[in-house]
């Protein structure tokens, strides 16, 4: 019953034993620097990760924090609107101050109000009055300016 070969049972044991060898671990090595190799080979995995972890913290710290970190641009950002509002104001004054100048040059009514506003013009029949000024406008009394001559 036994149809078997007995050199290809005796090949399986072999191919077999020679599998566990290659799975079962490796003996301490023998020598100072072969021991010195198999701590380099476990230390430099943990420690080869451990430094690829520190490197990316100091990256990202470095893109939030750094000379032109997203703090910078966040800064910058809330700096650029804020001159964007400034020349926006601007451009409106131009353009009034511009109507003005305009309507002071060709518009009769402006540059009448203007004159008796400023100079003091009148129409023939009026009679213009001379108010005092405020005293809110003086600085100092006119007692003491005197009294200091």
């Amino acid at each position: 019953m036994q149809d078997r070969n007995p050199n290809i049972a005796g090949k399986n044991v072999r191919r077999a034993a020679s599998e566990r060898a290659a799975r079962v671990p490796l003996s301490a090595p023998e020598s100072v620097s072969g021991r010195a190799l198999d701590l380099g080979r476990r230390i430099w995995r943990p420690a080869g990760t451990l430094v690829a972890f520190a490197l990316a913290l100091l990256l990202t710290w470095h893109v939030i924090n750094g000379k032109h970190g997203l703090n910078v641009w966040l800064e910058m950002r809330t700096q650029d609107k804020q001159l964007q509002r400034d020349i926006h104001d601007l451009d409106q004054e131009n353009a009034r101050l511009r109507d003005r100048i305009e309507h002071l040059k060709t518009d009769p009514d402006t540059i009448m109000i203007e004159a008796r506003q400023k100079l003091h013009y009148a129409k023939p029949d009026e009679v213009i009055v001379a108010l005092p000024a405020d005293k809110s406008d003086k600085s100092q009394p006119a007692s003491a300016s005197d009294s200091k001559k």
